[in-house]
Parts: structure tokens; sequence; C-alpha cells
């Protein structure tokens, strides 16, 4: 559902941010993107998503090519980006709705998904007030309830937990199962390891621009015996996040 074929990224002052990526995530899948601050994780993300073009390589979204077809392949994923400050003017209302305007879900169908997702994130009494009035953690809350509100079935978030409380990161993680189980797939960056850990299916370790390893967690444990998944990552990319 989530190929990446070789995707670089060189940028104007001939920095290689990324070199040669290549993964396939699949339906009913949940991978987990790791690796030290600096290392591609968020350059990759926006290549997937259509931010970035890559210098080389392409990046395909349910058989949509992001740059050749890119309306169909962003009408098929959520993306949670790692920064929540965005029209932090308008209500968190106004947000999700203008959110859902440009992807023409129905009044009559969005109205439910909303309220489900307030409710599960414990935002139904914000959502009347400016963005600019949130803490950080409701501000991610609202991109996560923007994100979700059409439903597609990938999803590609950076970062995702980053200000979340304890409660709304359980709910994500909750969510994140239930999406793959019925087999949509997840792509997810962290620098929490015990998060991956506990909800990946495999997981992708990235350092200075490549992938150094990747494969399930009893892969990782055959590979790399009598460590933990954080030991395997220091000895891995030679520094903790």
């Amino acid at each position: 559902m989530i190929e990446a074929q070789g995707l670089t990224m060189i940028y104007g002052n001939g920095h290689k941010a990324t070199d040669g990526i290549s993964f396939n995530i699949h339906k009913g899948e949940i991978v987990g993107f790791a690796g030290p601050n600096g290392a591609g994780k968020t350059t990759v993300i926006k290549m997937l998503t259509g931010i970035l073009r890559p210098t080389e390589g392409t990046a395909v979204i349910n058989g949509f090519d992001i740059n050749k077809d890119p309306l169909n392949a962003k009408r098929s994923f959520a993306y949670i980006a790692d920064n929540p400050d965005i029209l932090i003017q308008l209500t968190g209302l106004e947000y999700i709705n203008f959110i859902a305007d440009m992807y023409d879900i129905p009044t009559e169908d969005r109205a439910p998904k909303i309220d489900e997702l307030a409710e599960r994130f414990d935002m139904k009494d914000a959502l009347n007030t400016q963005m600019r009035d949130y803490s950080h953690g409701m501000r991610q809350k609202l991109m996560v309830i923007a994100a979700l509100v059409h439903n597609p079935p990938a999803w590609i978030l950076d970062e995702p937990m980053t200000g979340l409380d304890p409660t709304a990161a359980f709910e994500l993680k909750k969510m994140m199962r239930e999406h793959a189980k019925v087999g949509n797939s997840v792509l997810f960056s962290t620098h929490v390891l015990e998060v991956a850990e506990q909800l990946c299916d495999r997981i992708i370790i990235i350092n200075k621009g490549r992938i150094i390893e990747q494969g399930t967690l009893d892969y990782l444990r055959l590979e790399y015996p009598d460590r933990t998944l954080e030991e395997i990552f220091v000895e891995l990319t030679g520094k903790s996040e």
C-alpha cells in the first residue's frame, strides 16, 4: 500500500539528505520508522506525501504515484505532520471542516466521524475555541482528528505521539491497531522505541539518509540476541535519540 523506491533527496547546497531509500508497507501492517535526529525520517515522509519532490526515486500510495497522480494518491492517505502549529487562527471545528472540504466529505458523513474522534480524544468541548488558545497537546490531537476524518486506507504519521498526554497516546495507538486489523497500513516515525516495540509489525531503522536495518522484532532479536530494541538502535546508529 505504501511503496518507496530509491528515494534520494539532494538539496540545493549539495547536501544528500537521503540516499536510495526503498521499502514496502503491506496491507494490515504497522511499520515504525526510527532513526537519530537528522537521519532523514521527515524528509522521507515528505517525499512520500508529495510535500517534497525527490531528486531520484518514486513513491506510490495505494497504486498511485505521488508525483504523477498526486490527487488520487493524496486522497488515499492521512498525513500527520511533526508540527501542529498550523492555521491556529481557526477554531478546531473550522480547521477540521476545512480539511473535510478538501476531501469533498459530505456534511452528513463528516459530522458523526468528527463527533466520534472528538469524543475519543476528549476534544468535544474545545472544538469551538481558536487553536491559538490550545496547548501543544490539544493542537496535536486536533491534527490527528482532522487527518483521520476522511478515513483513508493508509496512514503516514510523523512523530504522532509528540505532545499527547498518556490517555490520548493510548487512544491513538489503539486506533492504529484497529486500522491495521481491517487490512489498512500505517507508517509512523518515532524516537520513542518503547512505542515501536509495542505497536510495530516491522521496524525500519535509518541513519545518515540510508536504511541500515529493517525487519520484524523477532528478526531483530535473532540477529541481535540478548539486546533490547533500544540497545540494538544505539549499536546500529552509534548514538541515542
